[in-house]
This record gives structure tokens, C-alpha cells and sequence, in this order.
């Protein structure tokens, strides 16, 4: 049964509200758990993967709005999760279904319950996109307990010191280092075992919101993966003798994960390094290249990217509210290797001397679906190189 059937006495117990920065106002009902959150709304354009939405640790302090109008039918399972929980704040759709799936194990509701996650249904999600386009991100605050009014809640958001400067990857990493291993459940898939090559390369991989899938492509070239907590230190990681560097995804604002571009900056040379997402970032800046905040960010699975080297165009999964300065890149010895097209955007950097390399999109997400697995391939032939 989906919440657009509910009656009308239910919505009323349910009602909700979201209460933006700039004093907008929009009113639905609540489903997941019952606590009231603050948080930086975004939208996300696909129309599949919610699931893996939840899970990306790289939405820790957002909350989410799916433009797909109709979200849960396929419900959760445990082989689509990114990650170990979820880290998000709040979760915005316009229609929420009872699952009607083969794979599903619970339903979306139970889960947001679960993980202690409040959502808020029945809102017009494209009209809020529009708005977020037209403004810009927004600070806002999600009420479903009925105890805030939403005057409270506009000024709640406004006193939100919001993602700039801030430093979520110490809030998502692991809490010790620990190998992946390949025998667990993590490599599982539709419910079946992956055919795992046999290892041949040590790779360390650092943890600052990195999620699962990234892991079982690495370990699908025969990788044999040790991932560290973000504050591992340079001198901790060479100690491993890793034959090269992973520099994972993760949230918030890149310039202030000092600790990891330091990291960077003490590696880079000494091993073979690819990154994606907040990993391309903090190595461009390790190399001297500036970051700044886009609008609204990239959010979603269908954001085409062209390889500048082969001219080919992907269909790339995208979820990042930074990018790299074009304008800081030849005095940062780095060259663009590939480009977003929507925007212009940098999607792609190569250290001009060093083995180092690394793209914004996640090209272990698949939307292509393959699209951009290549790139795991050239990072292994990177390091053979190297």
C-alpha cells in the first residue's frame, strides 16, 4: 500500500515539515524513525538505487531529496549496502510504497527506524529541486515530532554552521585498520559469491567514508586491501609496504580534511595513488590545486563525463558538492584527463610526473553500467608500471 492511499486522519498524526534557510516552507507526513534533524538538502536525479543512497557515507550532514517520484518499492536487502550504516541525515520523496520485490528483506520505512533516520513524505521533490537549482544548496530542518514550529525550525537551519569547513571524514571512517577480506559477505552480490581472482598486489586504502563496492572492484583485480582509518599517517602506511594508495570518497568540505591532504602531500612519490570523489579532491589539493563549492553539487546517475584522452563519453554516478579550480591546475603540475559536460566541470586529474591519478565520478557505481571500470584497470596498470 502506497502513503498516497493513506487517509486522511493518518497524514494529520504523521504531519511534518521542512523548514529551509531562506524561510521556505514545505509541509508532508513522516515515515522512518521519529526525530526531528538538521541538515543540508540536496537532490539526487536517479531513478534507481536509493538503497545505495542511504548507505553512501559521502551524504553524511545532508538530506536527500529523490526527484524519482515513487521510492521503496523494491525495498532494502543487504547485499546493496555501501556501507555499514547509514550516515545521512534526512530522507525526502513524494511517494513512499510497500516493497514488491524478490530480493527485498525489509521495507524502506523500517529501515530508515532501524538506522534512526527521519523522512518526510508527500512534498512536491521537484519543485523542491527547482528551487535548490534556482538558490543554490540549502540548510534546513527536518520536523517530524510536531514539538518545533516551522519559525523555529527556519531559524534552527540558520544557525546550522552547515558542511563549509568542516571535517565529516573523521566522523564516517572506520575505527581501526582491518583487511577486506574476500570470503565475507561483502563481496556477495545478488546473492551469489563473486569468482575472486587469486591476490597479487597489496593495496592500502584509506577510509574517509569509502564505500563497499570500491572495495570489491580492487578486490576483483586480484588487490589484497587493507583499509586504514583517515588519520592514518603517512609514515604508518609505507610501513605496510602496500604496493600502492587508495584515497576513498567521502562528505563535506575537502580543504578542511587537513590531516589527509598532508598525507597526501608525503605519499605522493613514494607509491602509486589513484582517488575518487573527496580522494580526487584531496589530492589535487595535496598538489597544490584550490577547491571550491558548487551550487548545488552533482547528486545523482546519469551525468555524462568525456575521457579527454580517448574523446569517449560516459554515463557516470556523480555525488559531490566540491570541485577542483581549472584556474589552479598547471601551477599544481596536474593535467585535466577528463571533463563534465554539463557543466565543464573537472572530472579527472594526472599528476604530470608522479604515479598519481584520480577522477570526481564513481566509476564503481556502474550506471553505464561500465562506462568507467576501465579505470580500475588503469590503476593496476598503473602500479605495474611503477
Amino acid at each position: 500500500m502506497t502513503q498516497s492511499r493513506w487517509n486522511w486522519r493518518e497524514k494529520r498524526e504523521k504531519a511534518a515539515f521542512l523548514a529551509m534557510e531562506d524561510g521556505t516552507v514545505m509541509r508532508g507526513w513522516a515515515f522512518g524513525a521519529r526525530v526531528d534533524t538538521v541538515g543540508e538538502v540536496v537532490f539526487n536525479t536517479g531513478m534507481t538505487g536509493y538503497q545505495e543512497v542511504l548507505t553512501d557515507p559521502s551524504y553524511s550532514g545532508q538530506i536527500v531529496t529523490m526527484t524519482y517520484t515513487e521510492i521503496g518499492n523494491t525495498g532494502i536487502n543487504a547485499a546493496d549496502a555501501e556501507s555499514r550504516q547509514t550516515f545521512l541525515s534526512g530522507f525526502i520523496v513524494h511517494e513512499t510504497n510497500e516493497p514488491a520485490n524478490w530480493r527485498s528483506e525489509v521495507s524502506l520505512d523500517q529501515f530508515l527506524k532501524d538506522q534512526k533516520v527521519p523522512g518526510i513524505g508527500g512534498l512536491d521533490t521537484r519543485a523542491l529541486t527547482s528551487m535548490l537549482r534556482d538558490k543554490g544548496t540549502q540548510k534546513a530542518f527536518l520536523c517530524v515530532t510536531g514539538e518545533k514550529s516551522p519559525e523555529e525550525g527556519i531559524e534552527i537551519a540558520r544557525r546550522w554552521p552547515g558542511l563549509d569547513g568542516q571535517d565529516y571524514a573523521s566522523k564516517v571512517t572506520c575505527a581501526e585498520m582491518h583487511g577486506w577480506d574476500p570470503d565475507n559477505a561483502h563481496t556477495i552480490s545478488w546473492g551469489i559469491a563473486d569468482d575472486l581472482p587469486p591476490v597479487d598486489l597489496k593495496l592500502v586504502a584509506f577510509d574517509y567514508g569509502i564505500k563497499w563496492n570500491i572495495l570489491r572492484c580492487l578486490r576483483k583485480l586480484g588487490m589484497d586491501i587493507t583499509v586504514v582509518p583517515a588519520k592514518t599517517s603517512a609514515e604508518e602506511v609505507l610501513a605496510l609496504k602496500a604496493d600502492a594508495v587508495f584515497y576513498s570518497n567521502g562528505p563535506a568540505d575537502p580543504a578542511a580534511v587537513l590531516y589527509a591532504i598532508e598525507t597526501a602531500r608525503q605519499l605522493i612519490g613514494k607509491t602509486p595513488i589513484m582517488g575518487i570523489c573527496l580522494g580526487h579532491q584531496l589530492l589535487g589539493l595535496a598538489c597544490g590545486a584550490k577547491t571550491y563549492r558548487l551550487k548545488f553539487g552533482h547528486h545523482g546517475c546519469n551525468h555524462p563525463v568525456m575521457d579527454l584522452e580517448t574523446r569517449a563519453v560516459e554515463i557516470t554516478t556523480q555525488n559531490h558538492n566540491f570541485a577542483i579550480d581549472p584556474a589552479s591546475i598547471e601551477a599544481a603540475n596536474l593535467q585535466v584527463t577528463h571533463l563534465n559536460l554539463n557543466d565543464q566541470t573537472i572530472e579527472g586529474i594526472r599528476h604530470r610526473s608522479e604515479p598519481v591519478f584520480a577522477v570526481q565520478h564513481h566509476p564503481e557505481a556502474g550506471p553505464g553500467p561500465h562506462d568507467s571500470s576501465y579505470l580500475f584497470t588503469r590503476f593496476k596498470e598503473l602500479i605495474a608500471k611503477a
